[in-house]
């Protein structure tokens, strides 16, 4: 079903123009990673063939500079999110060290941020202060936030119903029920890899009924690898599987899902 990744091959499909095939936007990404070797800098040259940006998200105080460094150095292609993420929670909040991050030229968003009750369910009400510590920074700085919801549906839709963020629910995992509470609150949804998964049927289904004007695409790499690369690392240029299968679900062609995600993406982080 999925074909090797090259340009060539969706150009012989006429689905995708040549045009579009250099405008794709992976607006979730870790370049800090152990997985890519120096960054991800020895695979750059060939992603940057398809993909015009990335947004790198930070996860902890550590990891925040090499996404601020990685930004200069690429200048206009890899943009920064700073933020902690609940597996990595820090003994103390410094807020003015975020907000230092956060005032970059290349910083698009917060995050990641949220709620992780697989990872650890012990500590939710530190995992709940984080999170809504950083939602609050976030309005003040109107700000997007980038969101981590991880079988903690009920509380993370809590706490978006309060504060009412501008933003996105990354790698969403929730109910139809669920997205739909989220579209209610004008966020956006990010769908990546999984969704190409055999096993993904409750996606697929919210998929179905997410309006395109509401999909982000994302990679969540080097995590979460779309067929037929499961189980590899994850890479930018890996979108077009994601976009291929979303134009599957929904009847469309994958250029029509490419060029919505780019106007999406302008329009949630103002790029």
């Amino acid at each position: 079903m999925c074909k090797s990744l090259t340009k060539e091959n969706f150009l012989k499909e006429k689905t995708v123009s040549k045009e579009t095939l250099t405008k794709i936007f992976d607006t979730h990404a870790h370049y800090f990673d152990e997985k890519f070797n120096n960054c991800g800098e020895d695979i750059l040259p060939e992603i940057k063939k398809t993909v015009c940006g990335i947004i790198n998200c930070a996860t902890n105080y550590q990891n925040c500079q090499t996404v601020a460094s990685l930004a200069n150095k690429h200048k206009g292609f890899f943009y920064s999110a700073f933020g902690v993420h609940p597996e990595e929670l820090e003994n103390e909040y410094n807020e003015n060290l975020l907000k230092k991050y956060l005032s970059l030229p290349h910083c698009v968003a917060v995050g990641e941020i949220g709620l992780d009750y697989n990872f650890r369910s012990d500590n939710k009400q530190e995992q709940k202060y984080w999170f809504e510590k950083q939602i609050i920074l976030a309005n003040n700085l109107n700000m997007p936030v980038i969101v981590h919801d991880r079988e903690a549906h009920n509380d993370t839709l809590e706490l978006l119903k309060k504060y009412k963020p501008k933003g996105v629910v990354h790698c969403f995992s929730g109910s139809p029920e669920t997205a739909k509470e989220i579209l209610k609150l004008n966020m956006y949804i990010g769908v990546g890899g999984v969704v190409t998964f055999k096993n993904a049927k409750k996606l697929a289904e919210t998929v179905k009924i997410l309006p395109i004007e509401k999909i982000l695409l994302e990679t969540d790499a080097p995590y979460l690898a779309p067929e037929p690369f499961r189980g590899k690392p994850n890479r930018s240029d890996y979108i077009i599987y994601i976009a291929q299968k979303i134009a599957e679900i929904k009847g469309l062609t994958p250029e029509e899902i490419l060029k919505q995600n780019l106007i999406n993406t302008k329009n949630c982080f103002r790029i």
